[in-house]
């Protein structure tokens, strides 16, 4: 399997899937499901002289909507964006 080792501020995202069902019950469709905005992270790159990286490799994050840019390798898809596109570190 390649790697993807991301540079400078960037970090690698795998989605994580949209819910199937919501917390009273009620299973979402296909068509019905939003982009997910949460992922896990894979990898991080170094940061720069004036950006600290606050993230490592296993986070699991939320991140803007229409951040970063969707990546296919080895047949899976993961998401590469700078880490000020990430909005938190869920807990």
């Amino acid at each position: 399997m390649t790697m993807l080792k991301p540079l400078s501020d960037y970090v690698v995202l795998r989605q994580l899937e949209a819910e199937e069902q919501t917390k009273s019950g009620i299973y979402i469709p296909d068509s019905a499901k939003e982009k997910p905005t949460k992922g896990e992270v894979i990898a991080v790159g170094p940061g720069t002289k004036d950006i600290t990286m606050e993230l490592s490799a296993g986070d699991v994050v939320l991140y803007k909507k229409y951040a970063g840019d969707t990546v296919k390798l080895d047949g899976e898809e993961f998401i590469v964006l700078r880490q000020d596109g990430v909005i938190a570190k869920l807990a």
